[in-house]
């Protein structure tokens, strides 16, 4: 993402989480709960969450006996899913990142990868494809990846400020809403299992569910 616009999305989510402490809720979110269930079904039980937020997801995937790593760039959402899962002992870990830099993890060290709405942050197209590229890095062969992003159906694409490349700003939030090519370009090393539109909230947010399987490296 632009430098400064990022800086300032960060600062706004500080913001948001500050005063809303439990603003997405306490239960799994629709993706959260189909991403549990497909996990168990494969027996994936190292999961990285990216873009954990306040822990909305992360701590029903503990409950399931997941092993976690919860991974945000803002303390405050990080410091409630500590606060909430500290029963869970080394089967939680928590990350303050910025998923602009490089992964800090090892190759093929987890089973899967989950994140709810993180790719439709104020990332640039060359950012996706970075932090794509890095998911794949730290995912064993075989391993899934979950995502959900906005797309370009939603009630609030093209509508706010234009930030460019599919990105706008409504209500202090930049979302970067997805088309079928982005999902595609952003699959290499993986094989696109489902991509599956379903509705969320109030608006409703219309989004895609994306689940892809880790391809064998050479």
């Amino acid at each position: 993402m632009d430098w400064e616009l990022g800086q300032e999305q960060q600062r706004h989510w500080k913001r948001t989480y500050s005063e809303h402490p439990a603003m997405y809720g306490s239960s799994a979110s629709e993706p959260g709960a189909y991403a549990i269930e497909l996990l168990a079904r494969q027996s994936l039980r190292n999961v990285l969450e990216l873009g954990a937020g306040q822990g909305r997801d992360t701590i029903p995937m503990l409950e399931a006996g997941l092993r976690v790593t919860a991974l945000d760039y803002v303390e405050e959402g990080l410091a409630e899913i500590r606060s909430r899962g500290a029963h869970f002992g080394a089967q939680l870990q928590t990350v303050l990142y910025d998923v602009r830099d490089p992964l800090p993890f090892a190759d093929a060290l987890f089973d899967a990868c989950y994140s709810h709405m993180l790719f439709n942050m104020a990332l640039t197209n060359a950012e996706l494809v970075a932090l794509s590229r890095e998911v794949a890095r730290v995912l064993r062969p075989g391993g899934v990846v979950i995502y959900t992003v906005r797309h370009t159906g939603d009630a609030h694409y093209g509508a706010g400020v234009d930030h460019g490349e599919n990105r706008y700003e409504n209500g202090g939030f930049v979302v970067h809403f997805f088309d079928r090519e982005l999902v595609t370009g952003l699959a290499e090393g993986f094989r696109i299992d489902e991509v599956v539109e379903f509705i969320e909230g109030e608006l409703p947010r219309r989004l895609f569910r994306v689940t892809m399987t880790r391809l064998p490296t050479n």
